[in-house]
This record gives structure tokens, C-alpha cells and sequence, in this order.
């Protein structure tokens, strides 16, 4: 069951608003319809919302009615334009949309000596191509898992924020793929689960996700971390990743520099798992990442419920930016990196997409 897909001419997704109550999937058959639901998370985290994008993509390709492939490129790149302004602090969005628009660029400009492309071509391609990055993202996903289960030792104690696991991705995940790969060579962990405010993606998601796989668990308030670490009673932390700087600067859900912050004083890794598609070597720094600033609302209310008094003041950004001296080490599908990042990252973001699913 995957949590994006491609079916009678829709995109189908989870619908992670519903969870943990319900598992309910929905459909979106046009590109302003897949753009609303990464902008109202009902798809979520990076890699999710890259594939997301892409189908979206395709499906603008078969909105537009017109013959002209030269406004056809004209009418994707408003539809990507749409796509990538919905969530600015993951780069596998635009990192996906870019590469459907290299795509159909190719086509209609003629790559490899041919003159122009034909609309259906273009509306072909982007499908496969989207359906392509699908598969690419679970194979990308489970040879993260491989490596990454090599950090983790027996009746390790891992905790872990925001969601990371099938939910996040395609299928499997990143940081929560690297659990289930342990448990899968016969690793006895334990899981503690930062509830992840505001958005309470660890208590709504990451449980579910964790109960449905039979792995232990235990939730936590995201302010009991510190309690717990400073306590010993936690051996690693594992985190997903929206965007890697190319210093190693990690931005990732807001409440994680906080966390490695307290790895790092009490000397417990701090590990980050992220696919080589969350790289941007553009950035030179965390400083350079943009921060999403999500409605005050989800900080005032809690299940549509208010929990502060009408009027208050309130921020919600998204996102926080690690420094990568607090980063233990990156996993990626391309191999476990370690400082210098500026060297390490380079190397790893090196070489064609389509090469991954064939090493995974």
C-alpha cells in the first residue's frame, strides 16, 4: 500500500489528516487539487510530496487542451510554479517538478537531434517519469534501511521526531525505514516517539505506523526528550531531513535542533537519514534554507478544538535548521557520510537518478 500513487487517471492518497482514527484515501484529478492537498498536508514529508508533485505535474500535461507544445510548457510551468510554492523548505519538491520540466523541455525542444515532440508524448513521458520516481523513492528508501541498520545495536533505545516511516514516502521510509530494517535482521529496538507539536505527526502517524509493524514503543511530549536522554535511557536519535545545506546544515521539522542540541551535550549520535534528493549544494549554509510558516491556527488549536485564549499571538515555523556540528552522520542511499559534509555530500549528490534504483 503506498502512500502515493497513480490510478484511473488520479493521483490516490493517504489521507493523513484522518489518521490515526481512520485510514481513508482520496483522489485528485487535477493539478490545483494536488497542490491543495500538499498545502493542507494531507500528503506529507519530502520525499511524499516530491512524488506528489510530479504526478501533479503530469496531470496538468492533461489538463491543458490546446495543439501548441510551446504553450503547453508555458501552462506547466504555471502548474509547477503552483506546485513548488506550496511547501518552500522541502527541496524534493522542487527538486521533482524541476526534473518533470527538464523532461518535458527535452521533448519539445527536440533532445538528442530530434525536431520538437508531440503533446501526447509530453503527457506520456511526465506520467512515467512520476510513476518512475515512485519506485525510485521505495528502492531509494530500503537500501537506506540496509545501511543505516548498521548504526543501530542490539536492544538499541531510539528516539526519534516527527514522521520518518511508508507515511512520509512512497512506501518504507527514511529515518523510520532504518528501524524496520533493524527489526528485519532480527535487531531488538525500542522506540520513543516525540509527539511532534504542532502538527502531532510522532503521536498521530509514527505511532500508528509503529503498531502496525509490531515494533515497541513508547510516546513522549517532545518537551520529556531531554528527560529521557539526559537519563540514559536513549542510545541514538534518527531523523529524516527536508533539505541538507551543503555544510551539512540539516533543516527538518521544527523541534529538532532542540533534540540534537541535547544529543550532543549528553553525547548520545545524533543521526540524520535523508535520500541524496534532499541535498542542495546551491545552499552553502542552514542560513541560506527558506523556513515555511505555517497558520498560527495550528499552534492556537488543537483537533479544530482552541486551546489558548482568542486573540493570542502565535508562530508556527515549520521547520528548524541543525548545525552540522550537531549531525553525527547523514545516511543516504548512496552510502553513511561523515564531516567534512562539504566533501562527503558532493560526492554522494554525484551521479543520474535512474542509477539508484538499479543499486537499491
Amino acid at each position: 500500500m503506498r502512500t502515493v500513487d497513480f490510478q484511473d487517471d488520479a493521483v490516490r492518497l493517504i489521507d493523513q489528516t484522518r489518521l490515526p482514527h481512520e485510514l481513508g484515501f482520496v483522489e485528485r484529478r487535477t493539478v490545483g487539487d494536488v497542490a491543495d492537498a500538499i498545502r493542507r498536508m494531507v500528503v506529507r514529508g519530502a520525499p511524499a510530496i516530491g512524488v506528489a508533485a510530479a504526478f501533479g505535474l503530469a496531470l496538468g500535461a492533461s489538463e491543458y487542451e490546446g495543439e501548441d507544445s510551446a504553450q503547453l510548457l508555458a501552462h506547466l510551468d504555471r502548474a509547477a510554479a503552483e506546485l513548488r510554492a506550496t511547501r518552500p523548505t522541502a527541496v524534493n519538491l522542487a527538486w521533482a517538478v524541476d526534473r518533470s520540466m527538464r523532461t518535458a523541455q527535452e521533448i519539445v525542444e527536440g533532445a538528442s537531434g530530434r525536431n520538437g515532440g508531440t503533446i501526447e508524448r509530453v503527457r506520456a513521458e511526465l506520467l512515467a517519469l512520476a510513476q518512475r520516481m515512485a519506485d525510485e523513492d521505495v528502492a531509494v528508501n530500503r537500501r537506506m534501511g540496509v545501511l543505516g541498520a548498521q548504526l543501530v545495536p542490539q536492544q538499541a533505545r531510539i528516539l526519534t521526531h516527527c514522521n520518518t516511516g511508508a507515511l512520509a514516502c512512497v512506501d518504507y521510509g527514511t529515518a523510520h525505514g532504518v528501524i524496520r530494517a533493524a527489526v528485519e535482521a532480527g535487531k531488538g529496538v525500542h522506540v520513543f516517539v516525540d509527539e511532534t507539536r504542532p502538527f502531532l505527526q510522532g503521536a498521530r502517524l509514527t505511532t500508528w505506523e509503529l503498531r502496525q509493524e509490531g515494533i515497541p514503543h513508547t510516546l513522549i511530549t517532545d518537551s520529556m526528550a531531554g528527560h529521557f536522554i539526559s537519563r540514559g535511557q536513549v542510545d541514538l536519535a534518527m531523523v529524516g531531513a527536508d533539505r541538507v545545506a551543503a555544510n551539512g546544515d540539516v533543516a527538518n521539522k521544527i523541534g529538532t535542533y532542540t533534540l540534537a542540541v541535547v544529543c550532543k551535550e549528553n553525547r548520545v549520535p545524533f543521526y540524520v537519514v535523508a535520500p541524496t534528493s534532499s541535498i542542495d549544494l546551491s545552499l552553502s549554509s542552514g542560513a541560506d534554507i527558506p523556513i515555511e510558516e505555517r497558520p498560527p491556527e495550528e499552534v492556537t488549536h488543537l483537533a479544530g478544538q482552541p486551546i489558548a485564549p482568542p486573540g493570542v499571538n502565535a508562530a508556527h515555523p515549520a521547520f528548524d535548521v541543525t548545525p552540522a556540528r550537531y549531525v553525527t552522520a547523514i545516511v543516504t542511499e548512496r552510502g553513511i557520510l561523515r564531516p567534512p559534509y562539504e566533501a562527503s555530500l558532493r560526492t554522494a549528490a554525484k551521479g543520474p537518478a535512474e542509477e539508484l534504483l538499479v543499486r537499491a
